[in-house]
């Protein structure tokens, strides 16, 4: 089994009552699946950045359930027939790594910058003789 999260919007022309109806609905389609809810959460009620099929808000949902890769398949016809369901997103759901091996390494000491090499080489580009400019000139018009 794999772990995934689902998010959908779903009408809003339904109350709020209608909708938690629905999201069970929704799980039960997983559970019919043999899949395994981890965490579900309340929708909520947003507005969309653009109409989607001529609404300005909807319902967000969103849950994590467990699955094998062979009902998925399943799961997304169902939720295609579902007319409620604007839209919907199926994410494989990646297992976190311990915090110590997520946190860089710093490292203890900085590497010691030789400031002297630089200020030469930095001195050594900037001078350049005035004669040396105006004999390019000569050779640049000259041609």
């Amino acid at each position: 089994m794999k772990p995934y999260e689902i998010a959908y919007l779903i009408s809003s022309e339904l109350s709020e009552e209608e909708v938690r109806t629905f999201q069970g609905k929704i799980t039960s389609f997983v559970k019919e699946e043999e899949g395994i809810l981890d965490e579900a959460r309340m929708p909520l009620r947003k507005r969309l950045a653009y109409p989607i099929e001529k609404q300005n808000r909807a319902y967000l949902a969103f849950f994590t359930f467990q699955l094998n890769p062979d009902s998925l398949v399943n799961l997304e016809k169902k939720l295609k027939a579902e007319n409620q369901i604007l839209r919907y997103l199926i994410l494989i759901k990646k297992p976190l790594k311990p915090i110590k091996e997520r946190v860089r390494k710093l490292k203890t000491q900085p590497e010691p910058v030789d400031f002297e090499e630089n200020k030469a080489y930095i001195e050594k580009e900037k001078k350049v003789e005035l004669k040396e400019i105006e004999k390019k000139l000569e050779e640049i018009l000259k041609e």
